[in-house]
């Protein structure tokens, strides 16, 4: 993570390219000067701070935008580019919201491979995890560190698994992009409900 005091990058809609930013580009970068992942956009907007973790952003959002920013050509990424005024502050506050958001691209991956068992698994079980935690308690150490265990875990792997799907489909720029659009949009529509000055653990 590099601090970058004294600069200031505006926050603006997605309606528009945030102005003043580094290059778009692929992949994790060491420094603004070489360029910027979205992530990384969206984490100077946010902070000022470069990297591609940002706090205000979900961390199963984050593994999302990640890999469909790297996976996409660069005609797409230019389009998706705006997409980090949004990132920047894009943290729903639920516990079911990251089974949630990663039932969502599994059942987006099964689109293409219908007959997919692994896949039908995924789905149930991500389904599964979001109707348990929906109804159980929603703070203390124990409860944040199994979250963070099921996003670590099953979790990621299963992201991971429905994303090399649907890379693998022939129109994969569509659908990845198509995919990230809807996941920011449904993500900016539930506050932030995290309480002020919490610290946030780096959520990679």
């Amino acid at each position: 993570m590099t601090a970058l005091p004294g600069r200031r990058w505006p926050v603006m809609s997605a309606a528009a390219a945030p102005d003043g930013l580094p290059s778009p580009g692929r992949f994790a970068h060491l420094h603004p000067d070489d360029g910027a992942c979205l992530m990384e956009a969206a984490a100077l907007l946010a902070s000022g701070r470069f990297t591609d973790s940002p706090a205000g952003t979900h961390p199963a959002l984050a593994a999302l935008a990640r890999v469909v920013y790297d996976s996409v050509g660069d005609g797409a990424r230019h389009a998706l580019w705006p997409l980090g005024a949004d990132l920047a502050d894009a943290h729903p506050p639920g516990r079911d919201y990251a089974p949630l958001l990663v039932g969502t691209v599994v059942d987006a991956a099964r689109l293409v491979r219908p007959s997919s068992r692994p896949l039908a698994r995924y789905g149930r079980a991500c389904r599964g995890r979001a109707e348990r935690v929906s109804h159980a308690s929603a703070g203390g150490a124990a409860v944040r560190i199994a979250d963070l265990l099921w996003w670590r875990g099953p979790g990621r792997r299963h992201l991971e698994h429905a994303l090399r799907v649907l890379c693998a489909a022939p129109d994969a720029e569509q659908r990845l992009s198509r995919l990230l659009r809807q996941a920011v949009g449904q993500a900016r529509e539930q506050p932030d409900e995290r309480a002020r000055g919490r610290e946030v653990p780096c959520n990679r």
